[in-house]
């Protein structure tokens, strides 16, 4: 009988341990997230997008926590922030200020963004079925202990801007239609 061979040994990165924790509970308020998007904006995963203004007036409805606009300047992003898990206030004024900026500048894509610690399933549910009219990014952001720092992991949990399509429909679209095809429609009655 062969004795068992102990596996090498792998050598990579050293594992440290992640603990979550709720920003609130780390003392952070939404003016400090705030900043730190502002002085890193990309870390949100909109890709290559820069801040344009914060805390913008909207005439009626409040304060726009974020205005972001993607590098080719053809894109807006309208950013709510919200701290612990979302609610129906955040979520109507997400899409209240995406609306007052679409119809004010009518000369860009515009899209709605919500950050929240939490964002239920209820609410995802909702926002999916704007999803035909309002082009809507919902990010949960993470926050994580690490060796006695604070680490802010954001996550896209719905883009509606990618939302599945049905590709079997599209190939039957796409169907090769030629004088043969047609006629044998006709000569079937399919016609």
């Amino acid at each position: 009988m062969s004795s068992p061979i102990a596996a090498p040994i792998e050598q990579g990165p050293k594992l440290t341990k992640a603990t979550p924790v709720s920003l609130r509970d780390a003392d952070i308020t939404e003016s400090w997230l705030e900043n730190e998007i502002v002085k890193d904006p990309d870390m949100l995963g909109l890709r290559d997008v820069s801040v344009i203004d914060r805390q913008r007036h909207q005439e009626k409805a409040g304060r726009l926590d974020l205005l972001l606009e993607d590098d080719s300047g053809e894109k807006r992003y309208e950013v709510e922030l919200m701290l612990g898990p979302t609610d129906e206030s955040h979520l109507i004024r997400t899409v209240e200020y995406w609306d007052i900026e679409r119809r004010k500048y009518p000369g860009y894509e515009h899209c709605a963004v919500l950050i929240a610690e939490s964002v239920a399933a209820r609410f995802l549910n909702v926002i999916s079925l704007f999803s035909g009219t309002v082009p809507f990014v919902a990010i949960q952001v993470n926050g994580l202990m690490v060796d006695g720092k604070l680490v802010l992991n954001f996550v896209k949990v719905l883009d509606s801007r990618t939302l599945r399509k049905d590709e079997t429909a599209e190939q039957k679209e796409k169907a090769v239609t030629d004088r043969q095809f047609w006629d044998y429609q006709s000569e079937c009655g399919h016609c």
